[in-house]
């Protein structure tokens, strides 16, 4: 049987800009799979070329064992994709819309006169399908889009960003919701910049970032790699860079210490890979004491999917997301300030 999903050496460009540089993924039928990394990591441009929605510059992708470039329409009809923006014609009703879609699926009209009223009845619609979407809430909407793309029965389900903007008890129901189709046999794949979400569903997890895949494995395989427990913490709010230097020194001479990070977009905070021992905090705070530093906040913890993605890249996927938000902020300022010369 082949993976439900393979992409291979998957690269696309805009113009100068490589958002996905080498992406690879299999993805076995049947199960939850999870995309992480920050916004502007690669991850929608990669489902986009997935879904036949882009065109890749080079690389394979395939459903199924069809190709989605050489073979789009067959594609297509295995594939579920629900967008990141919820798009919904505000003057048509929760009902109307899925029998359009029906429609667009070339589902016969005595199929699909059974069909909706599952598929409203699964995703618990039933008192607003009759009901104008304009007058849906974000998580109503969310409902009837997840109704929108199941209608066909697909067998690879892609989800981008699949709770955003979500409060939790909506977001609580779509992971239940989730989890019912992986035992009913759909294949799930979910982009998400959300730790805690990807944690808690995923099979199996591929970190992006800067549009290369930098770690792949279950989460308990990917903490396990590597090992330990976190150590964080703040010798002061904003600790000078000599002070962080120092101590990071002093710390990483401690025999049960196995690495020492410092983490600038957080102030200069340290953060220490320890081996797991009971008394590990105490002997931090002591070693920073007899050295003459203060502490002005310490914790410890079990490793995280932040962590994986810390020690590959030097940063937390909260950093990249700043950094991120940043960066596309000085590239607005930029071109208005352009516009007024």
């Amino acid at each position: 049987m082949p993976p439900a999903v393979l992409i291979e050496k998957l690269k696309k460009s805009y113009g100068s800009v490589e958002a996905v540089k080498d992406v690879s993924l299999t993805i076995q039928p049947g199960e939850i799979f999870g995309l992480l990394g920050p916004n502007g990591a690669g991850k929608t441009t990669t489902i986009r070329c997935l879904c036949t929605l882009a065109s890749p510059d080079s690389g394979n992708i395939e459903i199924n064992g069809t190709s989605v470039v050489d073979d789009p329409k067959v594609a297509r009809q295995s594939l579920g994709y629900i967008a990141q923006e919820v798009a919904l014609d505000p003057v048509l009703t929760g009902r109307e819309l899925l029998q359009l879609q029906a429609d667009i699926y070339h589902i016969p009209r005595k199929v699909s006169r059974d069909r909706i009223p599952q598929m409203i009845d699964l995703l618990e619609l039933t008192d607003w399908a009759d009901k104008k979407t304009g007058t849906y809430s974000g998580g109503l909407k969310k409902r009837l889009d997840l109704a929108l793309g199941l209608l066909h029965q697909p067998e690879v389900l892609v989800l981008d960003e699949p709770t955003v903007g979500l409060d939790i008890e909506t977001r609580s129901a779509v992971w239940q919701f989730l989890r019912q189709l992986k035992a009913a046999g759909t294949t799930v794949l979910i982009t998400s910049h959300y730790l805690e979400e990807v944690d808690a569903l995923a099979d199996r997890v591929a970190i992006i970032d800067n549009g290369v895949v930098i770690a792949a494995g279950t989460p308990n395989e990917l903490k396990d790699r590597i090992g330990g427990d976190r150590i964080t913490l703040r010798i002061r709010e904003f600790t000078p860079d000599d002070e962080a230097r120092s101590a990071q020194e002093m710390l990483a001479r401690l025999p049960f210490v196995q690495e020492v990070i410092i983490n600038s977009a957080q102030g200069n905070s340290l953060n220490l890979v320890v081996e797991p021992q009971s008394d590990a905090l105490l002997s931090v705070q002591q070693s920073l004491k007899e050295a003459g530093l203060s502490t002005f906040g310490i914790s410890q913890s079990r490793p995280s999917l932040d962590d994986v993605y810390l020690a590959a890249t030097g940063r937390t996927l909260m950093d990249a997301e700043l950094a991120a938000v940043g960066t596309r902020n000085l590239k607005k300022e930029r071109k208005e300030a352009m516009k007024g010369t």
